[in-house]
């Protein structure tokens, strides 16, 4: 039997990643809040467009902190309705707790979990979609996908920092010999 995956990478890594937008936030809102950000800084060029592009991302996700609090306690509700409808682990036999519950058949199994599905969705309504991406609406991996951004803007700074120095020097031996040649 194959392994399905939990959650499918265009939502881990695509529009629903940590820094970006997440399920139960508005698209329009955030294109809006992102144009809005883009005409104040008016960006000239790709790579400026990219650096408007992560500095409206994360002025969004600031904004929006709460979604991570929101999606904390979606998915501790979500746990408590799956651990009140779910049978309790079936214990070793342990002769001083006395007889142990029989274990569920899968058709009784089925239900509960039907019972437990059908409740999660009345409570938690759009939140459920935080509960079903995981671990990317937490603020754990928001702090690795930060780290990481961070890594990779610092390195990005150097090789910016090196293309400059070079540019530099290339216009030194010409600024020079303009030079010589003017007096």
């Amino acid at each position: 039997m194959r392994k399905q995956k939990l959650i499918p990478s265009a939502l881990k890594h695509g529009l629903y990643s940590g820094i970006g937008l997440l399920p139960t936030e508005d698209p329009a809102e955030f294109e809006k809040f992102k144009q809005a950000v883009f005409d104040e800084l008016a960006p000239i060029g790709q790579v400026e467009e990219g650096i408007v592009e992560h500095i409206a991302c994360l002025l969004w996700r600031r904004q929006n902190l709460f979604t991570y609090c929101l999606a904390n306690r979606a998915r501790l509700l979500h746990s408590s309705i799956y651990a009140q409808l779910s049978p309790p682990w079936p214990m070793l036999e342990m002769p001083m707790l006395g007889p142990q519950p029989e274990p569920l058949s899968p058709e009784e199994e089925g239900a509960r979990r039907k019972a437990a599905d059908h409740q999660a969705r009345t409570e938690l309504g759009g939140a459920m979609d935080l509960v079903k991406i995981g671990e990317v609406a937490t603020i754990e991996y928001l702090e690795k996908e930060l780290a990481i951004l961070e890594r990779l803007n610092g390195m990005i700074a150097r090789a910016f920092k090196s293309l400059l120095y070079v540019r530099g020097i290339k216009t030194l031996p010409a600024a020079a010999t303009k030079t010589n040649k003017d007096e």
